[in-house]
């Protein structure tokens, strides 16, 4: 199916979205509550991710691979569509704007004795419910494409780089471009989800995996028209004049 490369960019990229706001909560937490229990809940949220990485690649490889390109496809291409909207509306309303953590966000400082539970349960909940959806896109890509290993290799890159840089900078990372990459990533995405849920279909495409790039190219279009059209509206204008 897809290439080596194109699994480890897609993965990484997707990836890379969900741990700017994973870590973006980590070093909140960390930073007000402490580091003991932040990392703790750290840990065990890690270990969570892990188990069902592990769980849901052994069930997916079971799995006959018509009904699950179908399956996978479409539970993609409904990821790809929403973050797709929300990317067409970022960068359309506000450019290159980073995610930036509000003060009102940021949990209240712990000054008590002994182990912080609420951090705890703070760095355990925004590891593991930003990282299920890095999960289940690294496990679709890598077993739908047959490059687990690459997809996996590309998910933990991400996170491992969003991490180093949020531990060296906190400030850059709540600086990263968020709303072109939620847009590029819900292009990828979305493009994927319908080569494979059609294929799950049954549809043969023409030019085989080819048309991936037809697809890409499609709706990199797409995009571009409804980012124009939102900007018209930013400044006034409507349709019909």
């Amino acid at each position: 199916m897809t290439g080596v490369a194109v699994v480890l960019l897609t993965t990484f990229l997707a990836s890379a979205v969900e741990a700017v706001e994973m870590v973006t909560i980590v070093l909140g937490v960390g930073a007000t509550r402490g580091w003991r229990a932040t990392f703790a809940g750290v840990g065990a949220g890690l270990l969570v991710l892990a188990v069902v990485v592990i769980a849901f690649g052994l069930a997916l490889r079971a799995t006959p691979i018509g009904p699950l390109r179908l399956v996978i496809g479409t539970l993609l291409l409904i990821f790809g569509l929403q973050w797709f909207r929300k990317g067409v509306r970022r960068v359309a309303a506000h450019g290159l704007a980073g995610l930036r953590l509000r003060a009102a966000d940021e949990p209240p400082e712990w000054i008590g004795d002994g182990f912080d539970w609420t951090a705890f349960v703070l760095a355990f909940k925004g590891v593991v419910l930003e990282g299920l959806e890095v999960a289940f896109i690294v496990v679709s890509f890598g077993v739908n494409a047959g490059q687990l290993g690459p997809a996996v290799i590309g998910g933990v890159a991400a996170l491992v780089v969003v991490a180093a840089i949020g531990a060296a900078l906190r400030g850059l990372v709540t600086q990263i471009p968020r709303s072109l990459l939620q847009l590029v990533v819900g292009i990828l995405l979305t493009t994927f989800g319908t080569f494979w849920s059609l294929e799950g279909l049954g549809v043969a495409w023409p030019a085989s995996d080819g048309a991936i790039l037809g697809l890409l190219a499609l709706y990199l279009l797409t995009a571009a028209t409804f980012i124009t059209i939102e900007r018209r509206r930013a400044f006034g204008y409507s349709p019909g004049t």
